[in-house]
């Protein structure tokens, strides 16, 4: 029995797009930028902490011999739009279109574990996504899933770099895969495309700069980042959607996607509860975050659009103040959208006595802007 050629047709039966085979050895070359990357303060802190457990795959499975690393494609373009209405809509990205990608992942690796179950005794795996210690990307390349890009991720010549990642760490022993012979070239477009320069060009970045990590970090957003979200409240996939490997690709779905959730309506947006928010939301990746962070977002995405119906939402959300950080930003929304404010705004503006620290940096900034 060819074990790797039956693992293959299981993979392809349970809908896995690519998979990959790799030995269990170390990957110690990934230490020196690991720890850097901590030193540096180019984490995004939501990475797994032991770093020797992210490059000893034996740290996690004794008997370690072979890592079987799979890929699952997803699409990058609505399969439907959403309905028009009379409200703006906001965009998550692609990554979070569907059910949350860590449980498309996990059911694919423990139906895939269940079918080697079959074929061998004594089996002894590990499954992990990336929540678990390995680098996934780091596998998909030595299993020849794909190269890692400029931009970090990996890329693939069949599904671009639109791919979930996950591996199962096994005690098999399997002829290993080679790596791609292709990657970037003299290309360069995800660096001069990244709206915060947070590519450092050699597939390593400064995450804490990267607008992904903007959309998901918790407080008030930094000036600096506010514009180039644009109307995205989850994610961003720029340096995706300027890569050639990218373009002209039709990738299966993982899972169902609803429209509606993939491009939100804004204003409705704000004012869903946590109840509301985990019934609506809770299936996709982005929920991880919670509410308040997206809905923070969204305010912004609001300003961003300029939306002038946005314009009472807002003024209702610094009336009830009931979070600080959606105060402060709604502040900042009203200076962006409202050009010439009428004497009922200056009025309402002059009325604010904040307590916050943020919202008083913001009223500041707006009291500037209107010179009242």
């Amino acid at each position: 029995m060819d074990i790797k050629a039956e693992i293959q047709q299981i993979a392809k039966e349970i809908g896995i797009s690519k998979i990959g085979f790799t030995t269990a050895d170390d990957f110690q070359y990934l230490e020196k930028s690991l720890r850097l990357g901590v030193e540096e303060g180019r984490t995004t802190g939501f990475e797994h902490k032991v770093i020797e457990e992210r490059i000893y795959p034996k740290l996690s499975l004794e008997s370690a011999k072979t890592i079987i690393s799979i890929a699952v494609a997803y699409p990058h373009k609505l399969p439907v739009k959403p309905l028009k209405t009379q409200y703006k809509r906001g965009k998550i990205t692609p990554n979070s279109w569907g059910l949350d990608y860590h449980y498309v992942l996990q059911d694919k690796l423990k139906r895939l574990a269940e079918g080697i179950e079959k074929l061998t005794e004594n089996f002894e795996y590990k499954g992990m996504v990336d929540t678990g210690a390995l680098v996934d990307t780091a596998v998909a390349k030595r299993a020849g899933i794909g190269f890692i890009g400029k931009n970090g991720l990996v890329i693939s010549k069949e599904f671009g770099s639109y791919m979930y990642l996950g591996e199962l760490i096994t005690n098999l022993e399997i002829e290993p895969d080679q790596p791609v012979s292709y990657d970037c070239g003299n290309c360069q477009r995800c660096l001069d495309a990244c709206p915060t320069s947070c590519l450092i060009g050699d597939g390593t970045m400064n995450a804490r700069r990267c607008l992904s990590f903007q959309t998901q970090d918790k407080g008030m957003m930094a000036m600096e980042f506010r514009k180039k979200i644009k109307t995205v409240i989850y994610c961003c996939d720029i340096c995706q959607i300027s890569c050639p490997y990218n373009k002209g690709l039709s990738n299966p779905m993982a899972s169902e996607i609803n429209p509606e959730l993939a491009e939100p309506e804004l204003i409705p947006f704000l004012e869903l509860t946590n109840k509301s928010f985990k019934e609506t939301f809770g299936m996709i990746a982005g929920s991880w975050r919670g509410k308040n962070i997206l809905q923070r977002n969204a305010i912004i995405a609001l300003a961003n659009a300029h939306d002038r119906s946005a314009i009472v939402k807002l003024m209702e959300i610094i009336d009830k103040n009931n979070n600080p950080i959606h105060t402060a930003t709604a502040i900042w929304a009203l200076g962006e959208i409202v050009k010439k404010p009428d004497e009922a705004m200056l009025d309402f503006m002059r009325s604010l006595c904040p307590k916050e620290e943020e919202s008083q940096k913001e009223l500041e900034l707006v009291r500037a802007k209107w010179q009242f």
